[in-house]
């Protein structure tokens, strides 16, 4: 048990009325254990589409368009390799920053007998959410897309559908620097490709295959930037919205206890309470 501290979010002392079971029940259908996590939110899931479509569309460019018609058989196979990794870990990432929970506290725990559980000592203070009738940990916030309150929740995000938080951070910030490193090799593939062209006969290069290398060129561009700033924002976050301590701490809570590959792959699940001692009421 653990006094949170702030008197800025509602409490149990200044909203008696939830401590009456009567007003405040779990749920009769919870969210399964180990179910699948997944947001129904119809302008999430056209994002998360089109986040798909606009990696694929990268990835089929680059294949079809410069790398396999280059007659350049090691520069087409090194290249068609790393990117084609990228892309895999890319999307990988995409899909557990989207289907993992994100750190969802549970509903309708805010009964008297739960209460009564804890063995308050006096002074001690817990936070409600009247709108999931729950008992709120520190740092956790409502995210009304999600209709959950999610524990160290730094923003929900359509191009994942679904809120960025304890539990998934690591792969968001994966799918983030993937996206950058895909961008960035796009955009040079791209720039030696009219460097050729330029340099020695650009007859070859039909309307359509000028079309897609341009809009590759623009995405890869603008994507580059976006994500780049997402990167610096997240890494911004986790070293002030972690456990107060040193930034390697901080990033070992997120990323995992030990430094390894692993903090590379979506494929690894961090260890979060090894890394920052952190202990949930709940």
């Amino acid at each position: 048990r653990r006094l949170l501290p702030g008197s800025h979010r509602r409490n149990f002392e200044r909203k008696p009325e939830c401590f009456q079971s009567e007003k405040c029940v779990p749920p009769s259908h919870p969210y399964p254990t180990g179910a699948m996590w997944f947001i129904r939110d119809g302008c999430g899931i056209v994002f998360a589409i089109v986040t798909w479509f606009l990696v694929l569309y990268a990835e089929f460019v680059v294949l079809f368009v410069m790398l396999i018609p280059s007659g350049d058989y090691m520069y087409s196979a090194i290249n068609g390799i790393v990117f084609s990794v990228l892309v895999f870990l890319a999307l990988a990432s995409h899909c557990r920053a989207m289907l993992t929970d994100p750190g969802a506290v549970p509903k309708g725990n805010a009964t008297k007998e739960f209460i009564e559980s804890l063995q308050l000592t006096s002074g001690q203070v817990l936070y409600s959410c009247p709108k999931c009738c729950s008992i709120k940990p520190d740092r956790a916030h409502h995210c009304r897309i999600c209709k959950r309150c999610i524990r160290k929740m730094d923003h929900h995000c359509p191009w994942i559908n679904n809120c960025v938080g304890e539990k998934n951070q690591k792969y968001f910030v994966l799918f983030i620097m993937y996206v950058a490193l895909i961008s960035l090799h796009a955009l040079i593939l791209v720039g030696f490709h009219f460097l050729h062209c330029f340099e020695e006969d650009c007859s070859s290069f039909s309307p359509t295959t000028m079309t897609l290398l341009i809009f590759l060129g623009l995405e890869a561009l603008l994507f580059l930037i976006f994500t780049s700033a997402m990167f610096r924002i997240q890494m911004l976050s986790i070293y002030r919205r972690w456990a107060k301590k040193t930034t390697w701490v901080n990033l070992k809570a997120v990323f995992g206890h030990r430094f390894s590959l692993g903090w590379a792959s979506p494929f690894v699940m961090p260890n979060q309470g090894k890394a920052d001692g952190y202990q949930h009421v709940i």
